[in-house]
């Protein structure tokens, strides 16, 4: 099984970052495991882009396409989904209905130093991706509030955290395996 990992938050020392850096220690060892990088990535405007913009939109697009499964680890944004990440998003959307989200299972999860753990942003993905015709995993959910007390030098700390994370992997895991 392949997965990808894509992370809303193009910050460094990002919660949601070493989120997915932590998820390859609980994925079963026969799954391969990446993480897309979308920095390169213009912003969509409709227009077919050329040059080294047209390759950073393959490269992800690619990315998504060669992938059995997704998990998308967002912060949250003055209440919805990063602009970067919503950029990546509509550029791989295209073609409209034929994207290579569509019929993908797809993972959301989300950290924050905040309380509810970025809940709001994850309500927002979960609409973005249905209606690029992506499955969207329906159960567990994972989102993780107080975010600083369960993270140091980007590395989970919190058994509580582990425990979850490794549950929701193993679901996840599983349901790809059950869709594809």
């Amino acid at each position: 099984m392949n997965l990808l990992g894509i992370s809303g938050s193009l910050r460094e020392q990002s919660f949601n970052t070493a989120l997915l850096r932590a998820v390859e220690k609980y994925l079963n060892r026969r799954v391969r495991w990446t993480v897309a990088d979308f920095r390169a990535v213009p912003l969509y405007d409709g227009e077919p882009a050329t040059g080294s913009a047209q390759q950073a939109i393959e490269r992800f697009k690619q990315d998504v396409a060669r992938a059995d499964g997704v998990l998308i680890a967002t912060p949250e944004y003055n209440y919805s989904v990063p602009g970067g990440l919503k950029n990546a998003l509509d550029w791989a959307s295209r073609p409209a209905y034929e994207s290579v989200f569509r019929n993908k299972p797809v993972g959301v999860m989300s950290v924050s130093p905040g309380a509810i753990g970025a809940a709001r942003a994850q309500a927002h993905l979960k609409v973005i991706l249905l209606g690029m015709a992506a499955q969207v995993f329906p159960y567990p959910e994972f989102a993780l509030g107080g975010a600083g007390t369960k993270f140091a030098n980007g590395e989970v700390t919190d058994d509580s955290t582990r425990d979850r994370l490794h549950k929701y992997l193993a679901d996840f895991q599983a349901w790809v395996a059950k869709v594809r």
